[in-house]
Order: C-alpha cells, then sequence, then structure tokens
C-alpha cells in the first residue's frame, strides 16, 4: 500500500510540473508558441520500427496532399520522454497514443482542448468514439484515430486433431484448454503444449490489461461513475470476488493450470508461445493477426469472438487517439492533419501492411469504411464486431494510469500467491482505488 501511495505522490509532481507548462505554453509565450517553421509539424508516436514504417507512408501521403511537413519521431519510451520535453517547456505539435493516457495528459494540462467541428469529416466518426475523448470538465482533448477489441486466437489445427470446437463458454474454453495442454495436439509425443497465453505481469499493468475482459464477463468493473463526475472503486463486489476466483482457480493455480510457465512474469514481448507453436489460445488485440499470419500460418489458427462468462461476451476495447500539444501557433496545420487521419485515404493507408510491415490503424473510426473489406480478410469483420457489438473501455476521463497499475498489482499478486483469501485481497485493492480517486477529487 505504502508503495502504491509513493508512486501516486510521484506522480502527482510530475502532474505540477507539466501543469505549469501547460499554463506557460497556453498563454502563447513566444519561445514555446509557433517555434520553429510554421509549415512543419513535429509528429510524435508510441512505436517501434516495424509500425514506424507504416506512419511513415501515412505522413508522406499527408504531405504529398497538403504541402505541410512532417517531422516524424517514432518514441519506444513515449510517456517518459513526454515527460521531459514537458519540463523543458516544448512539447510535440501533434501526439498519437493510446486513447486510456488522455485523462493523464489532460490532467497534466499537455493537451488543447478539440473542437470536433473544427476537423474535416468530423461527421463520419460515430458518437461512441468521439465519447472516449472526452475530458472531465466536458471538453475534447483527442481525435479518435484507430479502435480495436479482444478476441481470441485458436489453433484450428490442433481442435481439428482432438475432435474439438472452438468454445464459446468459460467452461468450454476451460475445456478446451485442458486439451491442448495434456492430449499432445502437436502430435510430437511430449508434454509441451500449453492451452492458453497470459500475459499476466504486473509491469505496465499489463495484468490488469489482460484480465479487463474477464472481468467484463463476469459483470464486474473496476470503477463505476455516477453520472456527476465522480467514481465508486467497485472491485469488492460479488461478481469481482467470484470472477477472479475463477481465473485464479482454474487458469492459474492447482493441479489443472492450463497457462504458458511464467506467465505471472509475461508481457506481450514475451508471451510469445502462440507464435512460437506452444500453445493453443491467446486473448490479444487483433495487431497480432499480421505477426501470426507470418509465424503459426493463417491456414493453421483463426479469430474468434472471445468465450463468454457468466455476465456477457463483452471484451476490452481500446484504441488510440490525436492528440494536440497544449502549445499554440500550428492550429490549422494541426487540423488539416487530423482530418487527413481520419479521412477514407488516409484510414486506408494506416490499414494496410506494404512489405510485411504492421498497420496502425485497426478498426477504421471512420464509419464509411469496413475492415474487412478493405483488408480484403472476413476474419476481420469478427473483431469489427467485437468493437461494435461487445466491448468496453477504460475510463477515459480520470487519469486511469495508477487504477490500472494498481488493479494489474493486486491481480498478479493474487495469481502468484495462490494460497491468499481474494475477498481479502480485493477489499485492500478497493480502498487502494479509493485513494486514487481522491487524489483526483473525483472519488464519490
Amino acid at each position: 500500500m505504502g508503495d502504491r501511495r509513493r508512486s501516486r505522490r510521484l506522480a502527482a509532481v510530475l502532474a505540477v510540473s507539466a501543469l505549469a507548462f501547460g499554463t506557460a505554453a497556453c498563454g502563447g509565450g513566444s519561445d514555446s508558441a509557433g517555434s520553429g517553421d510554421p509549415n512543419t509539424l513535429e509528429v510524435w508516436t508510441r512505436s517501434n520500427p516495424d509500425s514506424a514504417a507504416t506512419y511513415d507512408r501515412v505522413f508522406a501521403a499527408f504531405t504529398k496532399k497538403t504541402g505541410i511537413k512532417i517531422d516524424y519521431q517514432p518514441v519506444v519510451n513515449f510517456d517518459q520522454q513526454l515527460q521531459s520535453r514537458a519540463s523543458t517547456k516544448d512539447l510535440p505539435d501533434v501526439m498519437i497514443n493510446d486513447t486510456a493516457l488522455m485523462g493523464s495528459y489532460q490532467s497534466q494540462g499537455l493537451l488543447k482542448p478539440i473542437d470536433p467541428t473544427s476537423i474535416a469529416g468530423h461527421d463520419q466518426i460515430t458518437d461512441k468514439s468521439w465519447a472516449s475523448t472526452v475530458g472531465i470538465d466536458g471538453k475534447h482533448y483527442g481525435i479518435p484515430y484507430s479502435r480495436q477489441a479482444q478476441t481470441l486466437m485458436i489453433r484450428t489445427d490442433w481442435l481439428r486433431k482432438l475432435g474439438l470446437k472452438a468454445p464459446t463458454t468459460w467452461q468450454e474454453m476451460l475445456s478446451v484448454a485442458q486439451a491442448f495442454a495434456t492430449r499432445d495436439p502437436d502430435g510430437d509425443g511430449k508434454a509441451d503444449t500449453y492451452g492458453m497465453v497470459v500475459p499476466g505481469s504486473a509491469q505496465n499493468g499489463y495484468a490488469a490489461w489482460w484480465g479487463a475482459s474477464f472481468l467484463w464477463q463476469g459483470g464486474a468493473r473496476i470503477i463505476e461513475p455516477d453520472g456527476k463526475g465522480t467514481y465508486t472503486p467497485t472491485m469488492d463486489s460479488t461478481a469481482a470476488v467470484n470472477t477472479v476466483t475463477w481465473m485464479k482457480d482454474n487458469l492459474f493455480c492447482g493441479d489443472n493450470a492450463v497457462i504458458q510457465p511464467g506467465a505471472v512474469t509475461a508481457v506481450t514481448g514475451t508471451a510469445t508461445n502462440f507464435q512460437d507453436g506452444n500453445a493453443g489460445m491467446y486473448m490479444t488485440g487483433p495487431y497480432n493477426i499480421t505477426t501470426f499470419d507470418g509465424t503459426v500460418g493463417k491456414d493453421k489458427y483463426e479469430v474468434v469472438p472471445a468465450p463468454a462468462g457468466p455476465a456477457s461476451g463483452d471484451v476490452l476495447a481500446d484504441g488510440e487517439n490525436v492528440y494536440f500539444g497544449a502549445k499554440t501557433g500550428k492550429a490549422k496545420q494541426e487540423q488539416a492533419l487530423a482530418a487527413f487521419l481520419v479521412s477514407p485515404e488516409g484510414q486506408k493507408i494506416a490499414m494496410t501492411s506494404v512489405d510485411g510491415h504492421q498497420p496502425v490503424v485497426r478498426i477504421p473510426v471512420n464509419s464509411t469504411l469496413d475492415a474487412a473489406k478493405v483488408r480484403n480478410d472476413p476474419r476481420w469483420s469478427v473483431v469489427q464486431k467485437a468493437y461494435e457489438d461487445a466491448s468496453q473501455q477504460f475510463p477515459n476521463a480520470p487519469d486511469f494510469a495508477p487504477i490500472k497499475q494498481d488493479t494489474a498489482d493486486s491481480l498478479n499478486a493474487i495469481f502468484t500467491y495462490c494460497g491468499g483469501d481474494v475477498r481479502s485481497q480485493l477489499k485492500e485493492l478497493n480502498e487502494t482505488l479509493a485513494g486514487d480517486l481522491k487524489d483526483q477529487d473525483l472519488l464519490k
């Protein structure tokens, strides 16, 4: 508990530093407002070289169309470098990053508010997507760019060998996972296969990110809004206790544990068992489709809806927004870039893979586009349907980062130390979440 509170105090210090920047920048000081070439935008994305190659194509098309130049910087350690730039009072003009980070950035004063009507093509973005860019004060602080929802990737060749079908419920999923782990689905005569891949580390909140779909399906919520701008922590609910207990007993602990070894320390970069060919299921985001097509083989797995829990089949949805840095002087250029990014032309470029590079738009936010048709791949209709009809997002208005991290810390501890009492551990988590909300003056 003490470590978590210290983490929040550190975040608060960073926020104060950033807020000082935000106030100065928005005031239009000559050092930060409109500095540099007025026809060049500095743009950051959280990208590795693979996805950066796709962004290069997007920005090249934009420059060719408008004449506005892009100083593009793909950044891996995005938040760390962003705080460093905030401390020097010089933010990028435009940033593309996760939707769940909007509340954190807005609370630190790093973002300019946005009038949706100032973005050409704004009416081609659905109200559901626009709703995820509204801050605590009711203003928009981002433009939707890409959306996605988790689905189940499953080895169809293993299903066929064992005479099984893709699961549609938790119990069916557990039965299939146990068969994958014990009945030698790869036929090599060795006990070297696993039922399911889990990135269950507490690092960067992975346990909460992966576990959120199970929470939704079990009827649990991490925090609940009251409709008046405040929230209540609800991880001590009966639904949360039942869901986390089910996950602990059936996936992580006991004699029939069906996940890969080391799951409690695995992040997405190290949880590679599905693509390595020794695990049969992975509930994950659609960005992995390109990778799995090249490693597992397109003919050996399929994309199916996530198996439903006792409450629903809802999965975690997330994505990226376009953000404008809290500085002035290039509003027209920023708006032009945003309009291109959400246009059919810009979205199509970002959705297609060239030379095997990772697409950066998964489900288009432009409602005139169909992901499956753009990619000529019907598997994407499963992902788009999951986002549109059976998904929930983390709350975007509060600073969700500490809430997500504290939830991940607690879930990881529960799954690591199997002898603990889930109810009392979640009660402690709920008290911690109340502290997170109180720190932001958002506790009901």
